[in-house]
């Protein structure tokens, strides 16, 4: 597919747009370590810090269906390389903030400047690498944005009694700078650009929003993927200090472990997935039953049936099949709607993320106004949480079940 050497794909395709992913990922996680510095030196509640934290996530996913036309239409370097500046930007306010709106605000910008990071690397990758490589490349972006979530665990929380948490944003707004200009940098392939109108563009994302295949999936993408994202972001530091009465070092040490389990999770998926389906076990069989232990790990989480470290190390592992639904969902579709299939399901992902984040910080809020314990408030939370990831998890199986019906008949 390019007059590059492999070795020179990997180094100046493959590596920039990691960089990428893995600054979006750690800057998705940071608020769950620095929240403590938050409330202590800020005042900030529950509700506050769930607002503040799911600004990143209602940006992020709000720009995902015009992201999928300017990645058809300008292609990934020139879309990513914008976006990371913005980021930077974002990031340097959030250093300077001092209040929850200056904070929210920030955090916005820096949603919008990472929203692309992994939308355009799927892209980069269909341009420049060959088919029977895409499974394994995905997989390895994912993975780099695993080693962002387990430097935004254990490691950042060191840092933090170094550098504060506004000197972690400075460092980060630099890595943004960075990782803008090696992406920029990167070989350009424009003639690959759409030449669809702007209303056929918009008609493809219709396509998609009508679908039963679509609807199928948004459900359980929403809630225990973006469940995931909520708690691995946000309200698993939180939870562990709160519920099983943690330091703060040893929440972070059980979210290192949990952002371990998926990174080995996206590595084996990479490594596997295509042998196991040579022999018959499909990729939406490893969805189902990846998902339904997540449930389980879940609840034994929740009703403190068992020893938390290999707990959260197998929450990170299965729910890191949860994105199997992009590739499963494409394939549902023609090629040319790839980009706006992924990002619109991505909208949904971050649609559920940002509701949990901030619901789950008001109902806390509201159970301990009630007079409850801040220990059985976040319980019962989280028990709401898997009821409506339950359903969610039903709702794909049947309607599974009905479209195969529907192809019998």
């Amino acid at each position: 597919m390019s007059t590059l050497r492999p070795s020179q794909l990997w180094l100046r395709i493959f590596v920039p747009f990691a960089v990428g992913y893995f600054l979006s990922y750690l800057l998705r996680n940071v608020n769950a370590v620095i929240a403590p510095e938050l409330v202590r030196e800020l005042n900030f509640s529950a509700a506050d810090l769930g607002l503040l934290t799911s600004a990143y996530l209602a940006v992020f996913g709000a720009f995902q269906l015009p992201l999928g036309i300017l990645l058809d239409r300008y292609g990934p370097r020139r879309v990513e390389a914008a976006l990371l500046v913005i980021a930077a930007i974002g990031a340097t306010l959030f250093a300077l903030g001092h209040n929850l709106a200056e904070l929210a605000f920030s955090r916005a910008l820096i949603g919008l400047g990472v929203s692309a990071c992994l939308m355009a690397s799927f892209k980069a990758f269909s341009l420049w690498f060959p088919m029977e490589r895409q499974a394994s490349l995905n997989s390895a972006i994912m993975a780099a944005g695993g080693l962002g979530a387990l430097t935004s665990s254990t490691p950042l929380s060191w840092a933090l009694s170094l550098i504060g948490w506004r000197g972690a944003f400075f460092g980060l707004a630099v890595l943004a700078m960075i990782a803008a200009i090696l992406i920029f940098t990167t070989p350009d392939k424009s003639a690959t650009a759409s030449r669809e109108s702007l209303i056929d563009q918009l008609r493809g994302v219709g396509k998609v929003l009508t679908s039963f295949a679509f609807w199928r999936y948004a459900p359980q993408t929403a809630l225990v993927v973006g469940g995931f994202m909520a708690m691995q972001g946000l309200w698993a530091v939180p939870w562990l200090m709160n519920f099983n009465g943690l330091t703060r070092d040893a929440a972070a040490l059980h979210l290192l472990l949990m952002s371990l389990g998926m990174m080995v999770g996206f590595v084996a998926i990479a490594t596997f997935v295509t042998r196991l389906a040579a022999r018959g076990l499909k990729p939406e069989y490893i969805l189902i039953v990846g998902m339904g232990c997540g449930m389980v790990v879940t609840l034994l989480i929740v009703i403190e049936g068992a020893s938390s470290y290999p707990l959260w190390f197998a929450m990170g592992l299965v729910f890191s099949v949860g994105n199997l639904s992009y590739a499963l969902l494409s394939a549902q579709f023609p090629m040319q709607l790839a980009g706006r299939v992924n990002t619109t399901l991505n909208l949904l992902t971050f649609v559920g993320a940002f509701a949990i984040q901030w619901g789950f910080g008001a109902a806390v809020d509201g159970f301990t106004a009630g007079g409850m314990s801040p220990h059985d408030a976040y319980q019962r939370t989280y028990a709401i949480l898997l009821a409506l990831q339950a359903l969610s998890y039903g709702w794909y199986i049947l309607a599974g079940r009905r479209h195969l019906a529907g192809k019998g008949a």
